[in-house]
């Protein structure tokens, strides 16, 4: 092919793929200043992972450091940037028709474009003083991990190597957003995680202290998903929806409880599968390997096939 020739296919290629751009809507946007960023919302969970993990995540810290001082910097810089974050989603989302209800109710401020800013910087603080509670839920995390799992040789090793903690450490940092009210941002961080990690955890789902998913790869957990205190789960292990009601239309309905809830100290083996929002999985209760399971389990009780 002549230089020419390649040259003039190129510019019907790009007549045709330019024109899908005016024909197929629904995935792309053009000239959207509002749209949220998947790199600048990595970038505030990387320094939240700092502030959580100091000296395992971001810049080690100097050894006569003062930290209230090196500390306040990190939160005031994560403030600034995720209130602008959460600002630039709000507006993007208020095109979507998302009311995002739970926040306007926050403020008082009746301006719109007051609102937006308004907002973002109430909810920001909010989140940041969650920071003190997640930090205790991973210390009893990355413990879960380590008495979990006789391989594990020091909590350093679980920090720095274990996908699974990688997942709920990210998952304790997106939860307290989505329960909030932030659209978008908590599920860019959980998938985020998901593509670290391998697994798939829903920021809405409710976990209990003292979680443990050992290897992780393959492991999912659904949105309306309750799990109680000192849960163990294996690689492969799917929390999910039996089945979706839909509208008369053929719709998803959306919403609802639609995920299982798992008891205290509940151990699920791999590749077990636990599905329906009335599905109950008692305390204590084992859950073998390759399981698939729709009904409610009582607690102690011991399901191997």
């Amino acid at each position: 092919m002549t230089n020419e020739d390649r040259s003039r296919k190129l510019r019907e290629l790009t007549r045709e793929v330019v024109g899908t751009y005016h024909d197929i809507g629904g995935i792309n946007r053009i000239g959207e200043k509002n749209l949220p960023s998947q790199a600048a919302v990595v970038a505030i969970l990387e320094e939240l992972l700092a502030v959580v993990f100091p000296g395992y995540h971001g810049d080690p810290l100097p050894m006569n450091a003062d930290l209230e001082v090196l500390v306040g910097a990190r939160l005031d810089a994560i403030g600034r940037s995720l209130s602008a974050v959460i600002e630039r989603t709000l507006r993007f989302c208020h095109q979507l028709d998302c009311e995002c209800e739970k926040l306007w109710q926050m403020v008082d401020e009746v301006d719109e474009e007051a609102r937006f800013k308004a907002a973002a910087e109430h909810v920001t603080m909010l989140y940041l003083g969650q920071l003190p509670e997640i930090r205790r839920l991973l210390a009893l995390d990355v413990q879960a991990a380590f008495e979990g799992d006789p391989a594990a040789t020091n909590t350093e090793e679980v920090i720095l190597c274990y996908p699974g903690v990688t997942a709920i450490s990210v998952h304790r940092l997106a939860h307290p957003l989505q329960k909030l009210g932030v659209p978008l941002v908590p599920r860019m961080m959980s998938e985020w995680a998901h593509h670290r990690s391998g697994a798939d955890i829903h920021p809405g789902a409710d976990i209990g202290e003292r979680f443990f998913i050992d290897h992780g790869t393959g492991v999912v957990i659904g949105e309306t998903t309750t799990i109680g205190d000192e849960v163990k789960v294996y690689q492969g292990v799917t929390l999910g929806a039996l089945s979706f009601p839909r509208n008369p239309d053929g719709t998803l309905i959306k919403g609802g409880k639609r995920h299982p809830t798992i008891g205290n100290r509940v151990t699920i083996y791999a590749n077990a599968t636990i599905l329906g929002g009335e599905t109950l999985v008692g305390e204590e209760a084992v859950v073998g390997g390759g399981v698939w399971i729709t009904e409610s389990v009582p607690a102690g009780e011991k399901i191997l096939a």
